[in-house]
């Protein structure tokens, strides 16, 4: 008697499934790259919606003819820093608060940026409320 088993192994392999899944995983990386834009041109910096600083301590002003002041008085870029150790000398929270003028070049703003990195001050940037 001769006993034929009902179950063959086939050696068959369906691939339908799988493309199903790299064409699914192909449209969601095409979909969310198109998202990720870098922030190199776009930036606009005058213009915020972010909250005023409540406290404001110093505030350090670059204008467009490159004339720096700390609070309302003039000062020549190599006596920024011997100027705000002075006066955050006796505070807890040593904020600095940036103003810069749209047209001034963004290295003129990272001279007073390093200024304050070097003395572990925290620095920023203030900017226009958006209308």
């Amino acid at each position: 008697m001769a006993l034929k088993s009902r179950n063959k192994v086939s050696a068959v392999f369906s691939m339908s499934s799988m493309t199903d899944i790299v064409f699914l995983l192909l449209i969601f990386f095409m979909l969310t790259s198109t998202l990720v834009t870098t922030n190199a041109l776009d930036l606009v910096l005058p213009n915020s919606t972010a909250q005023t600083v409540k406290k404001q301590r110093v505030s350090v002003s670059i204008n467009e003819n490159l004339e720096y002041y700390i609070d309302k008085e003039q000062v020549q870029l190599q006596y920024i820093e011997s100027q705000l150790i002075a006066l955050l000398a006796g505070q807890d929270e040593k904020v600095v608060v940036l103003r810069v003028d749209k047209t001034v070049a963004i290295e003129h703003a990272v001279a007073v940026m390093d200024i304050a990195y070097r003395n572990k001050f925290k620095i920023v940037l203030a900017t226009q409320q958006k209308k």
